[in-house]
């Protein structure tokens, strides 16, 4: 297993103030890790991290084996993808030059491989053609949001940090944009970094779940071993009305659509009762 991102006993403090404590994690290339936890717990610390916009107090962090520590911070930052809430366009800027501008700072005068690359991103992420010379203004929450995301993308980078980027747009066009990172991490096999404080969405998009409480890691697993067994009170908590959202009785409440745990008995019982 290659490992793409690893934190060594990192300790982050400000003050007296200990953000992180001890911290150590390694996530393997290819996963998408979804990261939850209480206000305040390190969460965004910790993502800021991995591309050096926070130093840690102590401790090492390594991205594809290499002590970021040692590289030049604005070359590296170039190579790995990052979208935030509300997506945070250049608003002087077309669509087609908020996504270009990093591939245009690496690809130099190789206008013509930009191009192509600025075409491939807009399609992956659902994006018309069209909407190239509008600016954001003239931009749906969602397109924006698209557009965000194709220009963190846009430079092919091989690992995508994204803090609550969905936060900002309405119930529907999230769940379309959860729908189109999925098929996108499935297509490229890109390492995805994702904060969020929703539940139902750590558990929907993450090929594993990070839950982190006053700084420490609570659990580190796939979402199905989260919903099956909790390894602290906290957990639990976190994950106690997913459990429960489909409704099932106790018996069954592993059988939900991310458990993957069948109780096909109590379930037809249940039918019978209607």
């Amino acid at each position: 297993m290659n490992i793409a991102i690893e934190f060594k006993n990192i300790k982050k403090a400000y003050g007296n103030k200990v953000i992180l404590d001890g911290f150590h994690l390694s996530v393997a290339q290819g996963e998408f890790v979804t990261i939850i936890g209480s206000s305040g717990c390190g969460k965004t610390t910790a993502l800021k991290m991995i591309n050096g916009l926070i130093e840690p107090t102590s401790g090492d962090i390594f991205v594809d084996g290499e002590n970021i520590r040692e590289k030049n911070m604005t070359e590296f930052r170039r190579n790995i993808g990052y979208a935030i809430q509300g997506s945070v366009l250049f608003p002087h800027m077309t669509v087609e030059q908020n996504v270009s501008y990093v591939p245009n700072l690496l690809n130099k005068k190789d206008k013509e491989k930009t191009k192509l690359a600025v075409s491939k991103w807009m399609k992956l992420v659902g994006l018309d053609d069209e909407l190239k010379d509008r600016y954001p203004s003239e931009l749906s929450g969602g397109q924006q949001q698209r557009v965000g995301i194709a220009r963190a993308l846009a430079a092919s980078p091989n690992i995508l940090l994204m803090d609550e980027p969905f936060g900002a747009v309405d119930e529907i066009t999230r769940g379309q944009l959860q729908n189109e990172l999925k098929q996108i991490h499935e297509k490229t096999g890109i390492t995805i970094m994702f904060v969020t404080h929703d539940i139902s969405e750590a558990l929907k998009l993450g090929t594993k779940v990070l839950v982190m409480d006053q700084g420490q890691i609570q659990q580190y697993a796939k979402a199905e071993e989260l919903l099956r067994n909790p390894n602290t009170d906290f957990v639990k908590l976190l994950v106690e009305k997913e459990r429960r959202i489909c409704r099932l009785p106790d018996e069954c409440l592993k059988n939900c659509e991310y458990s993957k745990a069948g109780c096909s008995a109590a379930m037809e019982r249940n039918a019978v009762s209607f």
